[in-house]
């Protein structure tokens, strides 16, 4: 579904959400553990299938919001950290329960919590195990906004309807571009930055963008 989205030019932001209004995802079942998750190497083919999910998300051309409601466990932190905004509701609930089962998350995970809260805020994250409520989340930086649960859902609508109205291209452009500042500079593909930098100077709605400007008028995008 998520390489579907990325290929369809009709879909311009994708946005995450759990099933009804407990739960973004309350993470693993522990009870299945026994069966799926109870050494090394079950836990590696877990977190190759949990894993590719993450890292769809996160490799997304187009930008992801997690819109969260209750609880955002575990794997559901991930989900959600993986995305490239939080929104959550006042009822959210935020925990990394690992030192509690005595299991590890992988490098890529704690990454992207690491860029979002600092390693500091990180290490009382995990090491404590304990629960974040949504105002502590915020100021901490897990999530971008709170707002009351009635208020969430038409929130991330009109946020949602703002990155439609901007060009995709530019849209692309800024995501890629902060995924690569994010990495160490031995790896990072300032090639592709640039080329695709250029590619939106090159655009039709580049041309586009400038002809609506002057001309006092919502552009049209064709995101190319």
């Amino acid at each position: 579904m998520l390489q579907a989205f990325a290929a369809d030019e009709n879909v311009r932001v994708v946005v995450m959400t759990g099933a009804g209004d407990k739960a973004f995802v309350s993470g693993a079942d522990i009870s299945e553990f026994e069966q799926n998750r109870a050494n090394a190497a079950q836990a590696e083919k877990y977190e190759q299938n949990t894993g590719g999910v993450h890292r769809a998300v996160r490799t997304m051309p187009k930008p992801t919001i997690a819109m969260i409601r209750g609880y955002c466990m575990g794997g559901g932190l991930a989900l959600a950290a993986a995305c490239d905004l939080r929104f959550c509701s006042e009822d959210a609930l935020f925990a990394i329960p690992a030192a509690r089962l005595s299991i590890a998350y992988r490098l890529d995970f704690l990454r992207w919590v690491v860029e979002l809260v600092g390693p500091s805020n990180t290490k009382d994250i995990l090491y404590s195990a304990r629960r974040l409520k949504a105002p502590e989340a915020l100021s901490v930086g897990l999530v971008n906004r709170v707002v009351p649960a009635a208020e969430l859902e038409p929130m991330v609508r009109e946020y949602a309807g703002t990155l439609v109205n901007n060009a995709p291209l530019s849209i692309r452009a800024t995501k890629l571009a902060i995924e690569e500042l994010m990495k160490d500079a031995s790896v990072r593909d300032n090639e592709l930055c640039a080329r695709v930098s250029a590619e939106c100077f090159d655009s039709e709605d580049f041309k586009e963008g400038r002809r609506a400007f002057m001309e006092k008028r919502q552009p049209v995008w064709k995101g190319r």
